[in-house]
């Protein structure tokens, strides 16, 4: 896939405020093409089938590299430091702690890793100097009303193992590659920690796609270094990433994280119990170590979730039957028979959530749209136009579960049922 100059990424900086939302929506889609799998894709940036409304001007945050991670030897990919954005929090929200872990896929190669070391998911010299906080992380008590005055953490994906990747793994390349995501995750930890997380009566870690898997892995970190009487949970967004054969039978996404898992040596980063069984690899997949987890939980994921629709259930495949085409990439493109096994993935997902369901300290909002991280932005986090289960928008749920206000497990009907999705199209 080609890559674009970074100064076109964000030319959504100097949009009229009418455009500020459709743009953001854009550039946060468009990064996830240009970071999962390296593999060739799409160019196109998608759309949404709604029009999504008029957001406030941007909540920019600037950029901090961690002072800690040089003598730590906490390296993104290619060397350089890692680092985050941080928006302190005020008043009521003073004490309390939200961290955002950022996605952008995983790579499974030296060649891969190679190519991600020259992108900002893989090298801090282009991450961006300031980024806009919505959603979960934003300052507007109208968008963010039960977050938006909480010290507010973006840290940044520059690894591509998850925040899990293990030091002990780069002997095998002949490359000067650096595989600390663990080292990243622990060293920007202990430098909050210093800036007064220590003190924290609430937090929350949270995080999207990788990000949200990586929610996943170091949920118990988070909450073992936080102080005992804090009240603290974790939310993973677009993390729940299903163990499924393809349409044509192969076993691809397992394939990928068991070579992630080997080349960039996550598997002592992965929960213990799990990992000692037969294929440790297979201890990616939440479904496997969902339910070890000891700290609260709360899972938003879309159950046609795009990025799992067009990468592990109907991969880009010469093999692949042309009729696909069109319906990966646009779910209203979708026949009958398509239809059949795009509701048979929501169907595994159901079933894969099962027994979590049953955790009585978990909550979820799985809704039946086509789309993937819904926190990150206000359309799709809290508006009036948001997506809504129940009445209830995304934030609405994460804030009624984790003020212990009342139990959410909100499970949508299948697609099309839901006309207050935002169902995206790469067309």
């Amino acid at each position: 896939m080609a890559i674009p100059r970074l100064s076109s990424l964000l030319r959504w900086r100097k949009l009229a405020k009418s455009d500020w939302l459709v743009a953001s929506i854009g550039f946060v889609l468009f990064v996830f093409f240009l970071s999962f799998f390296f593999d060739p894709t799409s160019d196109s940036v998608p759309s949404v089938d709604r029009s999504p409304p008029i957001a406030s001007p941007p909540d920019l945050v600037k950029l901090t590299l961690s002072s800690k991670a040089k003598e730590r030897g906490a390296f993104c990919l290619d060397g350089s430091l890692p680092g985050y954005h941080f928006h302190k929090g005020s008043g009521s929200g003073s004490k309390s702690w939200l961290l955002h872990l950022e996605g952008g896929g995983w790579c499974s190669s030296i060649a891969s890793c190679s190519a991600r070391a020259m992108t900002m998911l893989g090298s801090s010299t282009y991450f961006e100097d300031e980024v806009d906080f919505q959603g979960v992380l934003s300052s507007d008590p109208s968008l963010n009303p039960e977050f938006f005055n909480w010290n507010r953490v973006k840290i940044r994906y520059c690894d591509g193992a998850s925040f899990a990747g293990r030091p002990e793994a780069e002997f095998k390349n002949g490359t000067r590659l650096f595989f600390r995501g663990q080292l990243i995750w622990e060293t920007i930890m202990d430098e909050l920690l210093s800036m007064g997380m220590s003190d924290a009566k609430q937090g929350i870690l949270t995080g999207c796609s990788a990000g949200g898997l990586a929610t996943l892995i170091h949920c118990d970190y988070f909450r073992d270094h936080l102080p005992k009487d804090a009240a603290v949970k974790c939310v993973s967004d677009g993390g729940f990433f299903l163990n499924v054969p393809d349409v044509l039978g192969h076993p691809t996404m397992r394939s990928f994280y068991h070579n992630v898992v080997n080349l960039q040596g996550v598997e002592k980063s992965l929960d213990h119990n799990c990992v000692a069984k037969p294929e440790p690899s297979t201890c990616m997949f939440p479904q496997k170590f969902l339910n070890n987890i000891r700290t609260p939980v709360f899972l938003v994921n879309p159950a046609y979730d795009f990025w799992q629709i067009q990468h592990v259930l109907v991969p880009a495949s010469p093999n692949l039957d042309k009729s696909w085409a069109k319906c990966r990439l646009n779910i209203k493109e979708c026949d009958a028979a398509q239809m059949k096994v795009l509701h048979g993935f929501r169907s595994s997902m159901m079933d894969a959530i099962g027994k979590f369901h049953q955790n009585k300290a978990g909550g979820m909002f799985i809704d039946s749209c086509y789309s993937h991280c819904q926190t990150l932005m206000s359309a799709t986090w809290h508006s009036p136009t948001s997506t809504r289960i129940e009445n209830k928008t995304i934030a609405e749920s994460v804030g009624d579960w984790y003020f212990n206000r009342k139990p959410v497990k909100l499970i949508d009907c299948p697609y099309p049922c839901n006309p207050s999705c935002y169902n995206l199209n790469f067309t």
